[in-house]
């Protein structure tokens, strides 16, 4: 319990006084509902921190090392000295480590040393320490250090004490809060001077004063949206949806814009090849049918252009094909030398590895992009023609087609001797032919056509982002249920202007052949014509844009290290129907908030009004007292927080538009519904509050009553009627009167009077037209708006 809070101090003030004014049962009262509202309070913050505590465990960073000839992937904190520590590109060291092999390692150590630059480490026994990032290369080193002895923990650093800033609602809560603090306060001085004035009886007036700042201050408010934020990301989680800052979960409804990879986000990334085409025979094997020898060559150089460890899903498609038709056959060649790779640029998609074969000769194998290979082979223009639109016949079938080339005659140089002793500089450098094409199939997830048509009846647009060809990436779109319209290539999108791009990017949903560094190029676009990006990404590249992005999301199986710490939500499972989940959560844990703030707007504004009676009318007697105040924070507390936190959405929130990023925390909407139903309940108590021919303490009761009747119609007007935890939350305020009722004595301490039936028949009457009235007001005004 926060002893600091200013309900809880002026609870305690109350008490006090109480005790200096010799009435010890009321005080004693007091500091009775001061522990209870403080062990809902501890019950609340117990529910935040277990969220966060799940969330932080759920976000730690993984470490893949190899124990006892076992390979595992742990949480860092389960790192033991000994362990072979792998080192793989986009990975966070995870201890200090010795390295034992390298290959091109390259290591981020800014973290560390505050240095912009990689630098290498290559040579066994060099130190590689713990927070470094992997910038390229791979290796296996044998952890030295752990924890607290790394250099890392002698420094204090970890990424895991960063705190993100205060979100646009925490701004809000705390500036409304701060404002309605110091209007309390300025209410309390002046209700105090008035009454002791007028009066004489300076205990009394104080006691007034404090019981008018608990009534204007709404305190739940900042412990509503710290509450709501932290379960709103662990009931995330709990559905595959890591938010790695609870304060993630509030951008998602107002996101406007998906913008997603197509491979293992809407497809399975279950890469296999499907079809094989000879150049320039034209010949077609499918799957399933036995290799016959027109195609052995075509599968022999395309596993040549292949690294031999892939991780690239199509890849491992050209190895398993290979694997299944080539295996103990001449044209695997698994102890041929690499002399050099050629990787991918972004003016040649093409990925070529240059081989020494048994004879010492060179052999050059070449594959990737259609128009690429057509380049590097210096086809004339019918040839490139002819080329592409036989590659055209297989991607309008949804298929990704990869071209395959081969070095003339081994490998020799334009222009140069037939066999050179140094490999040349750049692939181009060669002269090569196409021998065909691979045709591979990317099956698209069966959940994502109804997910799209529910991201886009939610008023959210889906953005396809491949590499593949503009045909492949329009049918990939056709089938999983995008809008018609033009495709935007990387070289396009390169050579628009920023303004060109912002003004035309609203009529495209499929970006075709882009490089992964030109997604902070799409994001920013994106934000310039006005949209909320959600952002996915995976490798080392996408950090740029998910971290440009409104919401940068990562994938937490195939996803980078440096992307997910960059991202502010992890897809666990890869899928972008988790995705749509996500929004569809964010806008329920957003709407039921919104509907716990109305609901403690609309119930503050009774309880205000009567502390501000004897403001406005001096020397009229007090009628809500500090004690009647606190018991009624006994129903406002859990209704905001446990009943609305867990209703479930509304059946129409994903076909409403996104909410505006800049909305206020309380927009005209729920203005003016918390202040006609608080209204209302106003006017209903102020009526009782001077019942005529009725004393203080009959008034007293019959108002307290009503606001406990009243706050539990409201938890069941503003949340949903047919829910059973609404009904559980209305049933709170009807308990405790009927409690009140059942035993005479507890209302003599709480100086309450009996009342009589005919005053209950008021009661319940006044009671039920004030929600009726409520009720009906709320309506009018929805069918009104609609």
């Amino acid at each position: 319990m926060n002893w600091l809070e200013p309900t809880t101090l002026l609870l305690l003030a109350c008490g006090l006084l109480y005790g200096l004014m010799g009435e010890w049962v009321d005080g004693a009262i007091l500091l009775g509902f001061v522990l209870g509202i403080g062990l809902l309070d501890a019950v609340q913050q117990q529910r935040s921190s277990h969220a966060l505590a799940e969330l932080a465990r759920l976000s730690a960073p993984r470490a893949h090392v190899r124990r006892d000839g076992q390979e595992l992937e742990l949480a860092t904190d389960q790192v033991r000295l000994g362990d072979q520590l792998r080192l793989e590109e986009g990975d966070r060291v995870a201890a200090d480590a010795a390295l034992t092999e390298a290959v091109g390692l390259w290591l981020d150590e800014s973290l560390l040393t505050g240095e912009s630059l990689p630098v290498a480490r290559t040579e066994p026994g060099e130190r590689v320490l713990a927070g470094s990032l992997v910038a390229g290369g791979r290796g296996w080193a044998t952890v030295v250090a752990v924890a607290e002895a790394t250099e890392l923990g002698r420094l204090g650093k970890s990424l895991a004490t960063v705190q993100p800033p205060l979100t646009r609602l925490q701004r809000q809560t705390r500036r409304l809060t701060s404002r309605l603090t110091v209007m309390a306060l300025a209410l309390c001085a002046a209700l105090a001077v008035i009454q002791g004035a007028s009066s004489g009886d300076w205990p009394r007036a104080l006691l007034a004063a404090l019981a008018l700042a608990l009534a204007v201050l709404p305190n739940e408010i900042p412990v509503v949206l710290a509450l709501f934020l932290a379960l709103g990301a662990l009931r995330l989680a709990r559905v595959g949806v890591l938010a790695r800052w609870p304060a993630a979960v509030e951008s998602l409804g107002s996101a406007t814009v998906l913008a997603v990879d197509k491979t293992g986000t809407l497809t399975e990334n279950r890469m296999g090849v499907q079809q094989l085409l000879t150049w320039p025979d034209l010949e077609v094997w499918q799957a399933g049918a036995s290799l016959e020898e027109p195609f052995h060559q075509l599968v022999e150089l395309a596993v040549l252009a292949s690294r031999g460890d892939p991780v690239d899903a199509m890849e491992r498609a050209i190895q398993r094909l290979a694997a299944d038709q080539l295996d103990g056959t001449e044209h695997l060649h698994p102890d041929w030398p690499l002399e050099r790779e050629y990787p991918l640029q972004s003016d040649l998609l093409v990925f070529s590895r240059l081989w020494r074969d048994d004879d010492g000769g060179l052999q050059l194998a070449a594959k990737g992009a259609p128009e690429a290979i057509a380049d590097l082979c210096h086809l004339d223009a019918d040839g490139t023609t002819r080329l592409l639109a036989a590659a055209d016949g297989l991607a309008r079938q949804g298929l990704r087609v990869l071209a395959v080339a081969r070095g003339l005659d081994g490998a020799p140089r334009h222009g140069g001797p037939p066999a050179a002793t140094e490999p040349a500089a750049a692939a181009h450098d060669y002269p090569f032919e196409p021998v065909g094409f691979l045709a591979l199939a990317d099956p698209l997830r069966a959940e994502v056509p109804a997910a799209i048509a529910t991201a886009r009846g939610a008023g959210v647009r889906v953005v396809m982002i491949t590499g593949d060809s503009p045909v492949t990436a329009r049918s990939i779109a056709d089938q999983a249920g995008l809008p018609p319209g033009p495709v935007l290539t990387g070289p396009e999108l390169e050579a628009l202007t920023p303004q060109a791009l912002a003004a035309g990017i609203g009529a495209v949903s499929v970006f075709a052949r882009v490089m992964p560094q030109q997604k902070l190029q799409l994001v920013r676009a994106l934000q310039d014509a006005g949209e909320v990006v959600a952002m996915t990404g995976d490798g080392v590249n996408d950090a740029p844009a998910l971290k440009a992005a409104d919401i940068g999301v990562a994938m937490g199986k195939r996803g980078t290290a440096v992307a997910r710490e960059s991202a502010d939500l992890v897809l666990l499972r890869d899928t972008f129907s988790d995705l749509v989940l996500a929004l569809e959560l964010g806008r329920r844990v957003d709407a039921n908030l919104h509907r716990a703030l109305g609901y403690t707007l609309a119930i503050h504004l009774p309880i205000a009004a009567l502390g501000l009676v004897p403001l406005l009318l001096p020397g009229q007697a007090l009628i809500l007292l500090p004690v009647h105040i606190a018991l009624l924070h006994l129903v406002i507390d859990p209704a905001c927080t446990v009943v609305f936190e867990a209703l479930p959405a509304t059946p129409g929130l994903m076909r409403q538009p996104p909410r505006p990023p800049e909305a206020p925390l309380f927009g005209p909407d729920t203005w003016r519904h918390s202040l006609t139903q608080g209204a209302v309940v106003m006017v209903a108590a102020l009526v009782l509050a001077f019942w005529p021919d009725t004393d203080t303490e009959s008034r007293r009761s019959l108002v307290f009553s009503l606001l406990l009747l009243a706050g539990g119609g409201l938890v069941w007007l503003n949340g949903d009627p047919h829910s059973r935890i609404t009904a559980a939350g209305a049933g709170i305020g009807l308990g405790l009167w009927l409690l009140l009722l059942a035993f005479p004595a507890l209302q003599r301490v709480l100086q309450l009077a009996p009342l009589t039936p005919d005053q209950i028949l008021t009661l319940l009457l006044t009671t039920a037209g004030a929600l009726l009235a409520a009720g009906l007001l709320g309506r009018s005004r929805v069918r009104g708006r609609a």
